[in-house]
């Protein structure tokens, strides 16, 4: 059975959802959809812990559906502005567990791993597979996928 590990970067799949679909991303028939006749080595979604009670509902849907929910505290800026940016945590985890998958299933449509895809390939021979919203997907990262899986309707939850 082929092994994969999951990376989801919750803000980036969050807000490419919003600004192409108006709707959100629905980790359940994703969860099915990536599981299926495949054995799960480990699932990470990566999250912002801004402490309000709507956020921690979905992050604890996440764990209940079999995520682990890593989060990364809201930065607040000098000039107002918040930060909070999972991409180097990502990187690191997906390079740790890399040799201990087949595939690796990242979503996301940032640009920045492309990089990760290319290396994570070439030193563990492991697949990549990367859910993105197809137009706000980076054309680098889609290159460097082994498959690009788009998020259209079949992956949104529609009110």
């Amino acid at each position: 059975m082929e092994k994969i590990s999951i990376f989801v970067d919750v803000q980036n799949i969050y807000y490419t959802c919003r600004q192409a679909y108006q709707c959100s991303f629905d980790y359940n028939k994703f969860w099915a959809e990536v599981t299926r006749d495949r054995e799960i080595v480990n699932a990470y979604a990566y999250a912002t812990d801004r402490g309000d009670e709507k956020q921690m509902q979905f992050q604890n849907i996440l764990r209940a559906i079999g995520f682990t929910v890593k989060l990364k505290p809201m930065l607040q800026r000098l000039d107002g502005t918040a930060k909070a940016d999972w991409d180097v945590g990502i990187a690191l985890d997906v390079f740790e567990e890399a040799e201990n998958c087949d595939t690796v299933v990242l979503a996301s449509g940032d640009g920045d791993f492309d990089i990760l895809l290319q290396r994570i390939k070439k030193r563990f021979n492991t697949r990549t597979e990367v859910y993105g919203v197809p137009e706000l997907t980076s054309d680098l990262l889609i290159k460097q996928a082994t498959k690009f899986i788009a998020i259209d309707d079949k992956l949104l939850l529609r009110k």
